[in-house]
């Protein structure tokens, strides 16, 4: 596992919350989406992190 590539994934959460928060305050449906997206795709790499340290422990 990578930090530098959790550290990213934490970040592009963080970046879609904080959009989504902005939508949900200006009403604008896209950031809201736009930021529910990232949040998804932040999920997504955590879940690639965890598999990939799972395969290290058990290769070592």
């Amino acid at each position: 596992m990578s930090i530098e590539d959790r550290a990213k994934a934490a970040a592009k959460n963080v970046e879609g919350k904080a959009q989504e928060a902005l939508g949900n305050v200006t009403g604008d449906p896209e950031d809201k989406t736009e930021g529910k997206a990232k949040q998804a795709e932040s999920e997504v790499r955590h879940g690639i992190e965890d598999v990939k340290d799972n395969v290290k422990k058990k290769i070592d």
